[in-house]
């Protein structure tokens, strides 16, 4: 058996880790563009309350999701310790403001597990799935979930 064929034996999936409201979660590296200091958003009337506001990209119109916010987590005061990790899905494209980015994982996909199914019924689940690192448990969001619905971004 080659190397090649021993890396492939396994498919494994590359995660960028990071830390918001105190808890570790990560995101399919694939949908990462760039990872940047927080900057200053503009914001936006009638916008969701987990939406920041807007900043300029290098001419584009950035949408800046409070990622603490969005997950119903406790949210603290914005810093400039901030981190904004630019997604894009699926041709949307919006930054993800956390506390701190921690690390880049290679994760077996046999090791992912299916989070629990304790959502209410109309509850939305922002977990695709869930792994243990180094003794630590790491949400996997799913991102699509996470993006407000098209159009949601302003009124």
């Amino acid at each position: 058996m080659t190397d090649t064929e021993k890396q492939t034996d396994t498919s494994s999936i590359e995660l960028l880790s990071f830390r918001v409201g105190g808890q570790d979660y990560s995101v399919d590296i694939m949908s990462v563009r760039e990872i940047r200091g927080a900057a200053k958003a503009t914001s936006l009337p009638h916008a969701p309350p987990f939406v920041k506001g807007v900043i300029n990209l290098r001419g584009t119109v950035l949408p800046i999701l409070d990622l603490s916010a969005r997950l119903g987590l406790k949210t603290g005061d914005d810093t400039e310790r901030n981190v904004i990790i630019v997604v894009d899905i699926g041709g949307r494209t919006a930054g993800l403001m956390v506390d701190a980015v921690s690390d880049i994982l290679a994760i077996p996909t046999e090791e992912m597990q299916a989070p629990p199914d304790l959502a209410a019924d109309h509850a939305q689940t922002f977990v695709s799935s869930l792994t243990i690192v180094d003794g630590r448990m790491i949400r996997i969001l799913d991102l699509d979930a996470v993006m407000p619905p098209q159009g949601e971004e302003a009124a």
